[in-house]
């Protein structure tokens, strides 16, 4: 099957082959017909299945079927949850739009910065927009954004959008579209909360559902498990950096205060590096990534805001400083590497008090990989208690019913005043 097949123009197909994809990938294989039929998809594939152009790739092909000379307006709307990935959306329609007889006008709109030149930009109209949730619905209540004519509505990461918080600011945005249109769900997962708004939101949908497995070269990614203490953790990451000579490796760490300490330290010990996190300016994040991708930088060390969406061309590795907080993301951050047919490698540092955790990772993910121990770094945390049967932890803080029966032996044994 070939992306001609699928029912894309030759300009689209040529744009494809720019960037070395000739053969469609099992998501835009099921997804690019369907959407070109007009019809709702809920679709469901992991990190680096190629959903991006699954869905901008027959996006453009209705867009450019409009003759020029018209007046542009609104056609299509994709809503997005972090201003990084609305920006490689962006990114990824003028790329594949560059061949279109008709040139197409994308608006990228994301807050942390000015208003004011996507206001500007929005005059004239443009016929696809990329936004955050919350800029869409300024640009809105501003004047500069229309949303009567949109045709297609794209959700992307649909579960990030809820799980951020996104839910208020989505339905607002759906209120203001019009009623007939074609909605476009796509996710890596898909909790409760997402299913109920696929619910509510699609008509009889084509369900997609890609697994990790089915992907090509998901067995190029190796991963590693090694065990080290919290404390040695950051002299750990210096030695693999320097025993494999990674020309530049993203790391996770869990808080933002993380991000910034242990680029803080890699910077000291002369690796250069950069922190990566929600709450910097979006000129910050732009020039972090911007850095990272041009190799000017060793080492990003980032918060979750990095796990969906970001490609990164030809990372050798993704280190797990910290371990996700939730097991689905785990999925997410190590599939940063190993990306476009190229092998990487995604490393989970192991301390004594993460054990647990890991092991949940694994169960989730239907894993078992072997603990590794380097020389000079083995650890001797001891791994924390484990649980007791009324679920507290053994000689630590007491359970509610302990301190009331506690207290109750207290006052029975104090004496009783006379009257």
């Amino acid at each position: 099957m070939t992306f001609s097949s699928l029912g894309l123009s030759d300009a689209l197909v040529r744009a494809m082959s720019d960037l070395d994809c000739l053969d469609p990938t099992p998501v835009q294989r099921a997804a690019i017909p369907a959407v070109l039929r007009g019809g709702d998809v809920w679709a469901s594939a992991p990190t680096g299945s190629g959903k991006t152009a699954a869905f901008v790739l027959p996006l453009l092909e209705s867009l450019g079927i409009s003759p020029g000379g018209t007046p542009r307006r609104t056609r299509a709307l994709i809503v997005v949850p972090t201003r990084e990935l609305a920006a490689q959306i962006s990114e990824t329609v003028e790329q594949l739009g560059r061949h279109l007889p008709r040139r197409l006008k994308t608006c990228l709109a994301v807050g942390g910065v000015s208003i004011n030149p996507q206001m500007m930009a929005l005059r004239g109209g443009a016929d696809l927009v990329v936004a955050t949730p919350g800029r869409a619905l300024d640009l809105v209540d501003q004047n500069a954004l229309r949303l009567a004519t949109v045709e297609t509505l794209v959700l992307d990461e649909a579960d990030q959008l809820l799980s951020l918080g996104f839910s208020d600011e989505l339905t607002r945005l759906l209120a203001l579209l019009p009623k007939r249109r074609q909605n476009l769900l796509f996710s890596a997962t898909f909790p409760p909360a997402v299913g109920k708004l696929a619910e509510e939101l699609l008509h009889e949908p084509t369900r997609i559902d890609i697994q990790p497995e089915a992907l090509p070269g998901a067995d190029l990614v190796i991963q590693r498990a090694i065990e080290v203490d919290s404390g040695k953790r950051t002299m750990l990451l210096r030695h693999l950096l320097e025993t494999h000579g990674w020309s530049h490796v993203l790391t996770f760490v869990a808080s933002r205060y993380g991000t910034e300490h242990v680029a803080l330290k890699l910077n000291r010990a002369g690796i250069t590096a950069a922190p990566l996190h929600g709450e910097l300016s979006q000129g910050a994040r732009t020039r972090a990534l911007a850095d990272f991708k041009a190799k000017r930088i060793k080492v990003l060390v980032a918060t979750d805001v990095a796990a969906r969406g970001i490609d990164i061309v030809q990372l050798p590795a993704v280190v797990n400083y910290d371990l996700p907080r939730s097991p689905v993301d785990y999925l997410h951050r190590i599939g940063r590497t190993g990306r476009a047919g190229e092998p990487g490698m995604a490393l989970s540092f192991i301390s004594a008090d993460t054990q647990a955790h890991f092991r949940l990772i694994e169960r989730r993910h239907q894993l078992r990989l072997p603990r590794e121990q380097l020389p000079g770094f083995e650890p001797v945390d001891v791994p924390t208690p484990p649980l007791d049967v009324n679920g507290g932890v053994k000689g630590k803080r007491k359970s509610k019913k302990d301190k009331l029966r506690e207290a109750a032996a207290a006052a029975a044994s104090r004496p009783r005043a006379r009257k």
